[in-house]
């Protein structure tokens, strides 16, 4: 797995170029424990709040071979992640009473949040790490059923959660909150908002979640309009980005607005404002301009409106202003 980050693909994506789920074979008992006695097995280990043991002096995941994870681990539960080639791959939760700091040492490693490890690993332990941690993610907030309260137990490799009520046994599977981020322009420049708590100078596309009943082209329409006042025309789609933050795909889109007015109506945002092309080379030059992190989506919508509209790399350009 040594597939770099493409510069027009978005973090955590792109993972079914290398990654099998094998959705079809999880119920399958016998055959998921083959898999999981396999010699070569691996096992992507995370720690109660969602962070990855990564290896102490690489940029790379501290990935865990069966033996060890017998030795270490005993019986803790696995859930199945896919195949690569024929290499099995799994995942184990630690439980939070569990001696993270000490299994470290014994592992050589550190541990890291998505965050932060999405910007090392390579695209394929980027993705591979985003889709454990949304299963994980979902598997401990779904611990009763929310229809009869009973308690739940996983099935399916982890990919289900039976109710044990046997006058129910409803079954739920993992949900995905889908939203919507968008590049908004209008007359040679694109709209950009910050929030108060965020860092001086940052600035970032529009986003928010889909309601029900609605379509993501009317949610964008809707979402701009909410926080901005900007009436939006014309909706095209972009790329998609899985978001397990906790539990989030982000869909991007580039908009048209029918007119420039800002209007600041629910109070989500900070400021608002019109960008061309030249204030934000201007704005990251002297450093009153600052990007959304390149982990994200939105990060790569303005860096493909800058290629389109003025040839620009925002790349180039903010490797350019970082000091040294």
């Amino acid at each position: 797995m040594d597939r770099a980050k493409s510069p027009h693909q978005n973090t955590f994506a792109g993972l079914s170029l290398i990654l099998n789920r094998a959705a079809e074979r999880r119920d399958e008992a016998a055959w998921i424990k083959e898999q999981e006695n396999a010699a070569d097995a691996r096992y992507l280990l995370l720690d109660a709040a969602g962070e990855a043991f990564l290896q102490r002096e690489h940029e790379a995941l501290r990935w865990l071979e069966n033996r060890e994870r017998e030795l270490l681990l005993g019986e803790l539960p696995a859930s199945f992640l896919g195949l690569i080639d024929t290499t099995p791959y799994f995942m184990l939760v630690l439980d939070a009473s569990l001696r993270v700091d000490t299994l470290e040492e014994t592992l050589d490693a550190r541990r890291a949040s998505l965050r932060l490890a999405g910007l090392l690993l390579t695209a394929d332990e980027a993705g591979l790490f985003a889709y454990a941690k949304g299963l994980s993610h979902w598997q401990r907030e779904m611990q009763y059923c929310n229809r009869c309260g009973a308690a739940l137990e996983l099935a399916a490799a982890g990919h289900r959660a039976r109710c044990t009520n046997p006058d129910g046994s409803h079954l739920h599977f993992p949900r995905t909150d889908a939203a919507v981020i968008m590049l908004v322009e209008y007359d040679g420049a694109c709209l950009l908002g910050r929030q108060a708590g965020w860092p001086p100078g940052r600035y970032s596309t529009l986003a928010g979640f889909v309601e029900p009943g609605e379509s993501l082209e009317d949610a964008v329409r809707r979402e701009v309009a909410e926080e901005s006042g900007v009436v939006v025309d014309e909706v095209r789609y972009h790329s998609s980005q899985p978001w397990p933050m906790p539990a989030s795909l982000m869909v991007g889109f580039i908009a048209t607005a029918s007119s420039p007015q800002i209007t600041l109506r629910d109070r989500e945002l900070e400021d608002a404002r019109w960008f061309t092309p030249q204030q934000i080379v201007e704005g990251i030059t002297d450093g009153s301009f600052i990007p959304s992190m390149a982990l994200s989506v939105s990060y790569q919508l303005l860096a493909h409106w800058l290629q389109q509209r003025a040839g620009l790399k925002l790349d180039t350009l903010v490797a350019g202003s970082s000091p040294g």
